[in-house]
């Protein structure tokens, strides 16, 4: 049995110091080799966790800075749909102000005021929810107060009593209506 790798027994004897001298033919790493792979390895070690420390350190920041952001967003996000509301409240205000107006005046500062409100409204994505009459009932969108018989088809809206709304397409308030009874 051929063995590449020298036994205790086939090594030669430092005469001096009574070590074992292994044969360096190039086939086995010296001693030196030995050190100069694990001085190579642990540099290796220490760069690949200096790495993660800092990846580590660069996912903290990364979360930190993303829950700073949705904390702003969170305590800024009525900002837009406040500054487009300012101009109705300083046109109520105005309109308290002046004590000499006739009734239709009052009137029409109302109709403006509120043209300005559902201007306000759209413009931040608050949506009308108010059906025709004789439009198919949709419970996701319509909440029925009652049936009443009517002169159309059947779970159709008869009456709107109250406006819905929806805001980014999901409902804020359904529409109260009125439903036609079945004949």
């Amino acid at each position: 049995m051929s063995n590449d790798i020298p036994t205790d027994n086939e090594l030669p004897q430092d005469a001096a110091s009574g070590a074992d001298v292994a044969a360096n033919d190039g086939s086995q790493p010296s001693g030196q080799d030995w050190q100069a792979q694990v001085a190579q390895l642990s540099a290796k070690n220490a760069e690949l966790a200096d790495q993660y420390v800092r990846a580590q350190a660069e996912m903290q920041n990364v979360r930190r800075r993303s829950e700073e952001e949705i904390a702003k967003a969170r305590k800024f996000a009525v900002e837009s749909f406040a500054e487009s509301l300012l101009p109705v409240a300083d046109s109520l205000e105005a309109g308290l102000h002046h004590q000499d107006q006739t009734a239709e005046q009052i009137r029409a500062g109302a109709e403006a005021t509120l043209r300005q409100l559902k201007s306000a409204l759209e413009r931040n994505k608050v949506l009308e929810i108010n059906p025709a009459a004789g439009t198919k009932f949709d419970p996701h969108q319509h909440q029925a107060i009652s049936m009443v018989p009517a002169d159309q088809e059947a779970n159709t809206v008869v009456t709107v009593l109250q406006k819905g709304y929806l805001i980014a397409d999901r409902i804020l308030r359904p529409a109260l209506v009125t439903v036609a009874a079945p004949k």
